[in-house]
């Protein structure tokens, strides 16, 4: 019998194709007329350095075609949702594929996404960003601030790392800073930042700082002693939520494409115990996704535990909807 080294694609099975769209999804390249109660969108850079310039700009791509195997399949039974992930047509998330960027421009490249994300809910959807470097979340969160004046969010971030710093290479609006600029922004009430763990990028000072400012602090291994709930019993019933997740929060031996692996991260289970828990205390206004490097992964084990996550995410921003 011959032997091939060709690497046979388990997908066709199950009758998956190549998408460009999450899950297959239904794309709108035109932000203005989105009709659907949701809205993915890609953000492969916000604040690019000279030295690494946008290092994480394959990830949205990697993350939908991690979900190709899935595509022929969105209508079983999914029982990390409890049934189908949208369970109904009308509330199925179009992909509006990814915003353009300019490595040499990373507050032109913030605006871009601060105007998408403005427009995504004036349409009425919840913006689920697919990033891209951990930038992103500050235009995004500030966003909700122009679109939903007199409204507060209470923030729930999960991260190694707590992003407090002023600066990083002289730019405070880009890598580690991204909860400092939160707080600084008046419609934001509430930080909740779950997942730290190992030496992160944030001084003594910085963490601090985020103390005194009012910063609830889950860390890693709390969370792994107490439970989910030691999170989520600090959200307020009733509250306007904006979920802030970077991939190396996750363990590395479930997602090892990221810039700074760490032992001790969350499991796949307290992700989605967050994020469904999450959705039972308030109204999930956006989300984001960043920090995943697809070139750091191992055949493909990461983007696909990524994107499980976030196909688990659309599936209760679905039945928030409904």
């Amino acid at each position: 019998m011959s032997q091939s080294n060709t690497k046979v694609d388990l997908g066709a099975l199950f009758g998956a194709t190549d998408t460009s769209t999450f899950l297959g999804l239904e794309s709108c390249s035109d932000l203005a007329s989105i009709e659907a109660p949701i809205a993915i969108i890609g953000a492969p850079c916000a604040t690019p350095y000279r030295s690494v310039g946008a290092y994480c700009r394959n990830a949205p791509d990697a993350l939908r075609q991690a979900t190709a195997p899935l595509t022929a399949n969105i209508e079983r039974h999914d029982f990390d949702s409890g049934a189908a992930v949208f369970p109904d047509a009308k509330l199925r998330a179009v992909d509006c594929g990814n915003l353009p960027f300019d490595e040499t421009d990373g507050a032109g490249n913030r605006e871009i996404i601060r105007n998408a994300i403005r427009t995504i809910i004036g349409r009425g959807a919840v913006p689920v960003v697919l990033g891209g470097d951990d930038s992103i979340p500050i235009p995004m969160i500030q966003a909700l601030g122009d679109a939903t004046p007199g409204e507060t969010f209470t923030i729930l971030q999960i991260d190694a790392h707590i992003d407090w710093r002023q600066t990083h290479m002289d730019e405070p609006m880009g890598l580690s800073s991204t909860m400092r600029r939160a707080s600084e922004m008046n419609h934001i009430e509430r930080i909740i930042q779950v997942g730290a763990r190992g030496i992160g990028s944030a001084a003594t000072s910085d963490y601090e700082d985020a103390k005194a400012w009012g910063v609830d602090f889950v860390p890693a291994r709390e969370l792994h002693r107490s439970g989910v709930e030691a999170a989520l019993d600090l959200i307020p019933e009733g509250s306007n939520i904006i979920v802030c997740i970077d991939a190396d929060a996750i363990d590395p031996a479930l997602v090892p494409g990221v810039i700074a692996r760490s032992p001790g991260g969350l499991t796949y289970w307290q992700m989605v115990d967050l994020v469904q828990g999450a959705a039972k205390r308030g109204r999930i206004a956006a989300m984001d996704f960043v920090e995943f490097m697809p070139e750091r992964d191992i055949d493909g084990v990461g983007a696909l535990t990524f994107a499980r996550i976030i196909t688990t995410a659309l599936g209760v921003l679905a039945r928030q909807k409904a």
